[in-house]
Order: structure tokens, then sequence, then C-alpha cells
């Protein structure tokens, strides 16, 4: 998608009905929306079951979209986090943050990739012991990218809160991580 007037157009279309334009919406943002849902369910089945939902979560309620209130992008992120909240609470299970990124530089040096592999491993245990309020601003911040403005609207929180909950579980994921340094390094 090349603008937000072509996005805009393409959502008030859909909103009136027409399947096409909600074909395109979904094909925009089908995998990054998949790839915030499995970062949080680590389970290949549940996140496509869970973007599913959200899809038809998005085009079932499409026509009360505001988009002065949010853009899009952040009202589709909101869905996914609602879809999560409900998944965890039917399975009753903690929501577990696992972080599987690879090292994607093509390194030549196996003891660099070693050693960046095993930075990685430590930064995911620490995700884990993090309080999810704090996971879920780190990821959406950190890993999809978003505006503190845009996880305020998807974690149904003041921008301030955000900011706040930021630092803290930043503060949190330093503190943790010199842990695994110390127990691991």
């Amino acid at each position: 998608m090349t603008s937000g007037r072509k996005e805009a157009k393409l959502v008030a279309r859909a909103a009136k009905g027409d399947p096409e334009a909600f074909g395109r919406l979904y094909e925009h943002y089908l995998d990054a929306i998949y790839r915030y849902l499995y970062h949080r369910v680590s389970v290949k089945e549940d996140a496509e079951d869970l973007i599913e939902l959200v899809f038809l979560r998005a085009w079932e309620n499409l026509a009360g979209y505001r988009p002065g209130k949010a853009g899009f992008r952040a009202w589709l992120y909101r869905i996914a986090h609602n879809a999560l909240i409900d998944h965890y609470r039917a399975r009753q299970e903690p929501d577990p943050l696992e972080e599987r990124h690879a090292v994607e530089d093509a390194r030549t040096d196996a003891e660099e990739h070693l050693e960046a592999r095993e930075e990685l491993d430590r930064l995911a245990r620490a995700m884990l012991k993090l309080e999810p309020d704090h996971q879920h601003v780190l990821v959406l911040r950190f890993i999809e990218g978003f505006r503190p403005r845009e996880v305020a609207t998807i974690l149904n929180q003041s921008e301030g809160a955000v900011r706040v909950m930021q630092h803290r579980a930043l503060k949190a994921l330093a503190g943790l991580m010199a842990v695994e340094e110390v127990t691991h390094g």
C-alpha cells in the first residue's frame, strides 16, 4: 500500500461491503498481524486460528471503524490484541513471549554467529520473565515498530501510560539481561 489515501479509500470501500477492497487490506496486513500473533502464542496452529478470527472480526466490525480515532493498522492490532486476551482467558494460561529470532546476517565468522545467538537467547529468556504488559509494549514498539500513540490505541491506554510502561519494561529488561549475563554468560 503506497499511501494513506489509497488505504483510506480501500477501507471506505470495504466498509460498504466490497470484498475485493477488504481482500487487498487483508493481503497487505496479513503477514504483520500473523507475526505479532505468532510472537505471542508461539504455536503455528494457534496463530493461524487467531489470524482468521482477527480478520473475521475486522470484516464484521468494519462499519464501526472510525478513521479519525486511530489508523487502520492500529485498529487491526487492537483486534489482534483483544483476540489474544480472549485466547489466553479461554485456556487460562499465562501469556508467554518466546523470541525465535534467527541471526539474519550472513556472518562468515562462526564465533560471531554463536555470540549473537547466545545474546538473542538471553534476551528471549529475559523477555519471558517480564510482566505481560511489559512484554506487549516492547513487542509492539521494538519488534512491530509502532509509535507510542499507536501502542496506546492498541492497548487502550494513554500515551503517557505507554511511555511509563515502556520505560519500566526497558529498565526491568536491562536488570534481567544483567542477571542472564551472569547466569548464562
